[in-house]
């Protein structure tokens, strides 16, 4: 599963901003590494004012967007691959807009995850596939 949680300033993003851009991480991840739709989740840690600081400086147009990768890890030499995808996703709704941001992914072992109590399937298996047709875990 991978878990987006983005920090930013209370004021940065709309209702529909935060569905619209919650959706492209979807797409994302449903498109390019064909994860059932319900693996992504998006975390907005909205901040209120007087509450983010840069270098001991009060700021609001800094998103900081950490990433818990489970489902699949990423080799060595796919890392910076990944880093562009992750830039191009975001690039409508942070770098497109005059923001700064940083972004760092942690890959934790499948090993330590669990879906409604049950282990998820080995990826691309036949369970797989009915857990992405169907957008939900089932017992297998």
């Amino acid at each position: 599963m991978p878990m987006w949680h983005i920090y930013c300033h209370e004021s940065l993003y709309s209702r529909e901003d935060k569905k619209k851009f919650a959706e492209r991480i979807t797409k994302f991840y449903e498109k390019f590494v064909n994860l059932p739709r319900f693996y992504v989740s998006v975390i907005f840690q909205e901040l209120p004012p007087h509450s983010f600081f840069m270098g001991g400086e009060e700021t609001s147009d800094f998103v900081r967007i950490w990433i818990d990768h489970v489902a699949r890890t990423t080799a060595e030499d796919g890392q910076d691959a990944l880093m562009r995808a992750v830039n191009k996703t975001i690039d409508p709704f942070v770098h497109e807009r005059g923001l700064r941001s940083e972004i760092h992914i942690d890959d934790t072992p499948i090993g330590l995850w669990s879906i409604q109590g049950l282990k998820p399937p080995d990826a691309m298996s036949d369970v797989e596939k009915k857990w992405i047709a169907e957008n939900k875990p089932s017992k297998y």
